[in-house]
């Protein structure tokens, strides 16, 4: 039984008679190869998921759709915080070094981006310049000065460290947030749109 799908969450069970005609060849070797697909934010059809797949550069990105009876897997973000890869890179070291302190953060946290994709899946998706992609679920809200402390701690890390706070309306980066901009990009299935307080029903029904 698949749980609520959520962006950045991996899914398996694609197949390329799923696929739409014409799409790169990149593409149907990535689903073949048995390559997992990330949740993406988007409106699709029901029964359906937006999904996104990878391919080995990083600008083969390709937006479809996938059948939710076909998920075989899915792993998310969360469940990644504690997987050792066999592999060592920067963006891994980063995940040592700051794992601790988000696990005392009190919220939820997860990896996403080439990282997750790596530890989940176990195909090569990380290099030497990878950042570290993570995710902060933030039901309630982050003031704006924890989030200026956490990028600090996230500046610690070997490398740059991306981080999204996935609030109940879409996520935020938390650089962003933790800026001196009044209004932050709120990104979900609809649009993406400039407010001042993402936590804000009211801003959403605006």
């Amino acid at each position: 039984m698949v749980s609520t799908l959520l962006a950045h969450d991996l899914l398996w069970g694609m197949t390329p008679q799923q696929l739409l005609a014409d799409v790169p060849a990149w593409v149907i070797e990535s689903i073949s190869a048995g390559h997992p697909v990330v949740v993406r934010r988007a409106l699709c059809a029901a029964g359906q998921v937006a999904v996104g797949v990878r391919g080995p550069l990083r600008e083969q990105r390709f937006a479809t759709f996938m059948d939710v009876a076909a998920i075989t897997r899915q792993v998310r973000p969360e469940e990644l915080c504690h997987v050792q890869g066999p592999r060592d890179f920067p963006a891994l070291r980063a995940l040592a070094q700051l794992r601790s302190h988000l696990d005392g953060s009190g919220w939820a946290w997860g990896v996403s981006g080439s990282a997750g994709f790596e530890l989940a899946s176990g195909f090569a998706a990380l290099h030497e310049g990878s950042d570290l992609d993570l995710i902060l679920r933030t039901p309630s809200p982050l003031s704006r000065v924890d989030a200026q402390a956490l990028v600090a701690v996230l500046d610690t890390a070997v490398c740059r460290v991306d981080l999204q706070l996935q609030t109940p309306f879409g996520a935020v980066a938390l650089r962003e947030w933790a800026g001196a901009s009044s209004r932050v990009l709120l990104k979900n299935a609809i649009q993406a749109t400039l407010v001042t307080d993402p936590w804000s029903l009211q801003e959403q029904a605006a």
